[in-house]
């Protein structure tokens, strides 16, 4: 009772000073050893550091980044790329939709929340949702928000001097690094689960994806995320149902 109490009365520089030193937690390191491999990728697409930084600043995704770096060096057409960029970009719904209502405070502006909800991906997702519970409610947006923005200010600085100072990465190297972030919220989801449901999911739902690549190509992470989830639903409700028996 007197932590919690002593939490409410610090001050909003105390939580955004609590949110800026997040970057140094396992999520932002992971993102932004990623941001390095994204670099290069650009570099090796032809792209310039204004435009590589351009995209790491309003673009706040790197799966979507990349399939922006994919499209245009494959010469798609606008439309077709942003298509792309959006489609890629649907995953981030739920985790808006769940995290904006958890930081949003007594006094919150819509304004506020539709600003931080361009930061919420997967780093920020994991990050707030494993600690926020500790801030006090009235200041979760000064928190998240530190921590969101100095964050994606740190990635876009990095992200210009790693592309006009490191030489040429291996492409292996390169995917190696961006597929950290990937890792890292596949165990970080396994570790946070609270029901049994949600670890099955994770393994179910890889196992689908083969053959609904296979079967149904373009259509696998759909087709994979509802089957996966479905079999793994079911499976957490007779594992809790013997567990109450």
């Amino acid at each position: 009772m007197h932590g919690e109490t002593a939490a409410r009365d610090r001050s909003s520089l105390f939580w955004a000073l609590q949110g800026i030193r997040g970057i140094t937690s396992p999520p932002a390191l992971i993102l932004t050893t990623a941001f390095v491999g994204f670099a290069a990728l650009c570099r090796d697409a032809g792209l310039t550091w204004v435009e590589a930084s351009f995209m790491t600043a309003t673009v706040w995704a790197l799966p979507a980044k990349i399939v922006l770096v994919g499209a245009i060096t494959a010469g798609a057409s606008l439309p077709a790329t942003a298509l792309a960029v959006a489609l890629s970009s649907l995953r981030m719904m739920p985790m808006v939709v769940a995290l904006m209502p958890v930081i949003k405070g007594p006094k919150t502006r819509t304004g506020t929340l539709l600003f931080l909800s361009h930061f919420v991906a997967i780093t920020g997702w994991i990050f707030a949702m494993e600690r926020i519970e500790t801030v006090p409610r009235d200041k979760r947006t000064v928190f998240f928000g530190a921590f969101a923005v100095t964050l994606t200010t740190i990635n876009t600085v990095l992200v210009a001097l790693v592309f006009n100072l490191m030489g040429q990465l291996p492409a292996l190297a390169t995917g190696a690094l961006a597929f950290l972030t990937p890792v890292y919220f596949l165990t970080s989801l396994f570790g946070t689960a609270r029901e049994a449901s949600g670890r099955i999911a994770l393994f179910t739902g890889m196992a689908a994806l083969p053959p609904a690549h296979w079967f149904i190509p373009g259509f696998e992470l759909l087709v994979a995320g509802i089957a996966g989830g479905t079999v793994a639903y079911m499976a957490g409700r007779i594992i809790e149902g013997r567990r109450l028996a």
